[in-house]
């Protein structure tokens, strides 16, 4: 026999039922996004670690959290491009939401296998030069980013280089010729170094036994120093520089932290891991709905200066007081 049900029970059964989807949709797991990360260091390089980690934190404090509702592939190309070729597609098999991509030869690699996957670099030289973006301030395509610096700080390592040894007149430079960075970046040295009675000589970063043969037929003679401008090349060959440097006796400037960790006398460059924070703010601003087009291609806002106390003295150099001063950390 049906059972009869009063009035008030129908009204609760009713609510209960219109209630349940309402729940039900409450306690549906938030949808997981997917960061694709493209480094162009080895996974063992503590630079490298210490950038992933604050792209990670900020991602955090912009409420991305690994496991809740973010996954993150992370690949290391090591600056080889068949590896970074390798990892790109590989990375992009995961269909990822945005990827974030280090140094221009991991962004070229990654744009190769997409045109149309959101990109957002850090640490690149020369974005428009690279054909990464059409304009700094309109990138046009899906790539944007934080480039490594203007070209006007290049003449500042000059400067520098001459304040804490005043007796350099002959310098090296070295550069990647092939990249459009490296043309600049020379041309922006030179933009200062007659004013400051300097006589420039390039050399290229390619080739291990080239570099080493430039350099021990610069060192014969006297009053000479070293410019080390930033790019992969000379990433891959950072420790020869640093030893040959050191052989030599010749005080050098770097643009690179890890150099003067290394033994290098003197960096003066961006800092980087600042940049892998502000990355992970785009990166958030991409997953929301915006799109790299619309998001323009930054300078540095932060820059770093590091000396090495004990290399200077290998040196017979007594660092001034004024370059003390301006330090952001002093090695001893």
């Amino acid at each position: 026999m049906p059972v009869a049900i009063g009035r008030r029970e129908l009204i609760a059964a009713l609510g209960s039922a219109a209630a349940w989807p309402l729940a039900a949709r409450a306690q549906q797991p938030e949808r997981v996004r997917r960061i694709a990360v493209l480094m162009n260091v080895a996974a063992a390089d503590p630079e490298g670690q210490a950038q992933v980690a604050a792209f990670l934190q900020a991602l955090q404090q912009l409420d991305w959290s690994e496991g809740r509702n973010v996954r993150i592939d992370t690949r290391w190309g090591e600056n080889d491009v068949e590896r970074d070729r390798r990892y790109a597609t590989e990375l992009l098999a995961f269909a990822p939401d945005v990827i974030l991509a280090s140094g221009t030869l991991s962004v070229a690699a990654v744009r190769r296998v997409t045109r149309t996957s959101p990109i957002v670099f850090a640490g690149v030289s020369d974005p428009v030069g690279a054909g990464l973006v059409d304009t700094l301030a309109r990138p046009g395509g899906n790539v944007t980013g934080f480039m490594i610096f203007e070209y006007s700080l290049s003449g500042k390592w000059l400067e520098l280089l001459k304040e804490i040894a005043p007796r350099v007149s002959r310098t090296a430079v070295l550069r990647d010729s092939a990249n459009p960075a490296g043309i600049a970046q020379f041309a922006a040295i030179q933009a200062v170094a007659q004013s400051l009675g300097v006589e420039l000589r390039p050399v290229d970063t390619h080739d291990a036994g080239d570099i080493e043969r430039s350099i021990a037929s610069f060192a014969r003679a006297a009053n000479g120093g070293l410019i080390v401008t930033p790019s992969a090349s000379v990433s891959a060959h950072h420790d020869l520089i640093v030893m040959l440097a050191a052989r030599y006796k010749l005080p050098a400037v770097y643009s690179s932290h890890p150099m003067v960790i290394g033994g290098g006398l003197i960096c003066y460059g961006p800092d980087i891991a600042d940049q892998f924070r502000q990355a992970a703010g785009y990166v958030d601003r991409i997953l929301k709905g915006e799109k790299p087009a619309d998001l323009p291609v930054q300078a540095p806002t932060k820059y770093e200066l590091v000396v090495n106390l004990k290399t200077a003295k290998s040196l017979g150099l007594t660092l001034p007081p004024t370059v003390l001063a301006r330090a952001d950390e002093v090695i001893e």
